[in-house]
């Protein structure tokens, strides 16, 4: 195993982080109708957890509309209930055939919280990264304290690590100020 093999575990590692925050980005709501809003709602199908994706169709017709169609009519209750008690303060409405859900303007107040939201959300996922670092860091003293390589290796390999981790964690400080700037656009 050479430094090189390190780096190439630490890659997808990284790029793992920046897909996780992307996804908890896209459940962030920002006033506009989004279908990936609802991802997070999991609806209680017979007694099983289920997310809505699986067990309907979800479209954003309108800027300020979601519509819900299940596949089983029977579920159109259960579904608007999830939607009510999940933490995204919508209110929808069934007319027997599918889920409307309006999505309310946001408040000054509310867009500061979501952006402070997305701010915890950011930092959680650089320490995701430094993490994968140091434990690549760890990986490469190890192998140059065993003698598997050499001291200008592990040194190529720190160094490498460390663009690696700046470049992903400028992905992710890119990501953050473009869902901020989302946010704070009226």
């Amino acid at each position: 195993m050479s430094e090189k093999d390190v780096i190439k575990e630490t890659r997808p590692r990284m790029e793992g982080a920046i897909e996780d925050f992307r996804r908890r980005l896209a459940t962030v709501r920002t006033g506009r109708a989004a279908v990936n809003l609802l991802d997070s709602v999991l609806v209680d199908y017979y007694g099983t957890p289920t997310p809505l994706s699986q067990m309907a169709s979800v479209h954003a017709p309108e800027p300020q509309l979601i519509t819900v169609q299940p596949w089983d009519q029977t579920q159109l209750n259960a579904i608007e209930k999830a939607i009510r008690t999940s933490d995204l303060g919508l209110n929808p409405s069934n007319d027997g055939k599918l889920v409307r859900v309006p999505i309310p303007s946001l408040t000054e107040e509310r867009r500061k919280q979501l952006a402070k939201q997305v701010h915890e959300y950011a930092e959680e996922h650089r320490t995701a990264i430094r993490n994968v670092r140091r434990d690549a860091n760890e990986r490469l003293k190890k192998m140059m304290k065993d003698k598997v390589i050499s001291e200008d290796s592990e040194r190529n390999g720190l160094e490498e690590v460390q663009k690696l981790t700046n470049s992903y964690i400028g992905k992710i400080d890119e990501l953050s100020k473009a869902k901020e700037q989302d946010l704070l656009s009226v």
